[in-house]
């Protein structure tokens, strides 16, 4: 048995599920979800739970079900706390400032980079006040959203290393490498 997705999700006042023909739809105070869900995996609502059940043992069942219930609280986490992940911008010289909605990065390239938000995404900047290094704060209500758009921002100049510049998630370890050694002397 699946232990995820037998785990009942409670379900906080103010959030409303819907399900019509395979499309969940989570409304609360922050916004609203939808996304389609397997037809295999019954979703239903029971004394303020949302509870997952699965018709068979079949391999297939089996891992949609935990897949199932992890979506379905993912959604109702993002529409009553939402999500937020945090970048460092590392180097000397960088930045990161806001145009508007979008992001501007000076992050040693030969021209600033501007990054529009995905739909939903809302971007907030600040300076570190120990280290003098901008971070990035990215807040969305869906998580795969975000994710996403915290990755596309970090390719942009992923930490390097031998010096540790670039954008990090704040927290990430990045194994350094010693430089090249001196010629050795005879």
């Amino acid at each position: 048995m699946s232990r995820i997705g037998q785990l009942p999700i409670p379900l906080p006042n103010g959030v409303q599920i819907s399900q019509e023909e395979g499309v969940l739809t989570v409304k609360g105070p922050k916004g609203t979800l939808t996304r389609s869900m397997p037809g295999a995996i019954a979703i239903k609502v029971e004394d303020n739970k949302v509870v997952c059940e699965r018709p068979s043992d079949s391999k297939e069942h089996r891992s949609l079900h935990g897949l199932t219930r992890t979506l379905v609280n993912n959604m109702v986490i993002g529409v009553t706390q939402g999500y937020e992940k945090r970048l460092q911008v590392q180097g000397v010289g960088y930045r990161a400032e806001l145009q508007g909605k979008n992001l501007n990065l000076m992050v040693g390239l030969s021209h600033p980079v501007l990054v529009e938000p995905m739909n939903g995404v809302e971007f907030e900047v600040g300076m570190d006040t120990n280290t003098r290094m901008p971070f990035i704060i990215a807040r969305c209500i869906d998580k795969e959203i975000l994710g996403q758009q915290v990755a596309n921002i970090r390719k942009i100049r992923p930490p390097e290393p031998y010096k540790g510049k670039g954008i990090r998630y704040a927290g990430e370890v990045i194994r350094r490498k010693a430089g090249k050694s001196g010629k050795a002397a005879k």
